[in-house]
């Protein structure tokens, strides 16, 4: 059977920025099982894995377009500290959940002043290459359940 919409993939992969430097990998761990055309994954590595069967192997390096986007500079702000949480001890590279009108979104601070905290909206990967072995483990036919709720269920995947 071929990765395609509404198949289960379980995959093993190790995941290097372009200095080789690993970022994530299922190495010492259980593959990674999703539902593959539901957006589990990162576009450019969904699109490369479509057609692969069990046994396939691929080596692909993914343009920051197809993965967490280009950096964007306006998404970086000063915010003075009387607007964060009082007491808080703050760190360079610490994370936060940041409120907006929008809903919760995930900001790192990247700057630290007297008077202010620079927060970084980026996604941590925006504007990085992205390099991937992979490895595929298994492909099976989702369940209507499992499409229906958008995660694979038993083995590798989510318990109700």
């Amino acid at each position: 059977m071929q990765i395609a919409r509404h198949t289960v993939a379980s995959i093993e992969y190790t995941l290097t920025d372009d200095d080789g430097n690993v970022i994530d990998s299922s190495a010492g761990g259980a593959p990674l099982t999703y539902v593959h055309g539901l957006g589990a994954l990162i576009p450019g590595l969904e699109s490369q894995l479509e057609g692969k069967r069990k046994g396939d192997a691929l080596a692909v390096r993914i343009a920051p377009g197809d993965a967490y986007g280009e950096r964007d500079e306006q998404m970086v702000a000063r915010v003075p500290r009387s607007q964060m949480p009082k007491g808080a001890p703050l760190e360079l590279g610490m994370q936060l959940e940041a409120r907006g009108p929008d809903g919760g979104q995930i900001v790192t601070i990247v700057k630290l002043e007297d008077d202010a905290v620079w927060l970084d909206a980026n996604h941590p990967l925006a504007g990085v290459h992205l390099n991937f072995k992979v490895s595929v483990v298994e492909v099976r036919a989702a369940t209507a359940e499992e499409i229906e709720h958008g995660h694979v269920h038993g083995p590798g995947g989510h318990h109700h």
